[in-house]
């Protein structure tokens, strides 16, 4: 099973639990139409991983602040990249298809380390570089869905076990990537910041 980093301690989650559709301006980058309600969906353990790889050329990066459930709670934060193929998906939305093989492949779930949170949720907020510029950027004000919400409405239908990571949605920006890109996510609570990932794309 594959592991995460919490605290210096590696840790396994059973699944990954994503939130779509959270952003107005990426719903709009991408054409798509806004959700009547929360959109969830899975990747399971065997898609974690702490590297980043080149997949194919329609793989688009998707950045987003992630949260470590414990106790049914918000025990950590982290910096995420849900890999999507672009194309796939496309074709499986045409269909009204799952979207498994475009979200749920392996290796589709970049994690970076997680620290201890108990802060003031509605002061998060992310930065991605990739080479340096600013490409994704985003804040609690900015989500469709907030953080206790996305919890809320998962419970309800999905238990969450001890070590969970919830994916917040991505914001606008999102694009494709190649070899030797070099990726930087930040997660502040206000101007302090909380955690740095950094990726090169092997």
């Amino acid at each position: 099973m594959n592991q995460i980093k919490f605290n210096n301690t590696q840790i396994t989650p059973s699944k990954v639990i994503c939130i779509g559709r959270n952003y107005v301006e990426h719903i709009e980058e991408l054409g798509n139409e806004t959700p009547d309600t929360m959109v969830v969906f899975n990747k399971p353990n065997s898609a974690i991983t702490d590297m980043l790889q080149f997949v194919s050329e329609d793989t688009r990066f998707e950045g987003e602040i992630c949260f470590l459930i414990q106790n049914k709670r918000i025990a950590g934060i982290g910096f995420g990249l849900d890999l999507t193929k672009a194309d796939i998906q496309n074709k499986l939305k045409q269909k009204g298809l799952p979207w498994e093989r475009a979200k749920a492949f392996n290796h589709s779930a970049v994690l970076g380390e997680f620290v201890s949170f108990n802060g003031d949720i509605r002061q998060l907020r992310m930065e991605l570089y990739i080479n340096d510029d600013l490409v994704q950027f985003a804040d609690y004000e900015l989500m469709i869905y907030k953080p206790l919400d996305m919890l809320s409405e998962i419970d309800n239908f999905m238990s969450f076990e001890d070590g969970d990571i919830v994916m917040s949605g991505t914001p606008k920006g999102v694009g494709n990537y190649k070899i030797g890109d070099k990726f930087v996510g930040k997660v502040y609570e206000g101007e302090r910041l909380l955690i740095e990932s950094t990726w090169t794309v092997q």
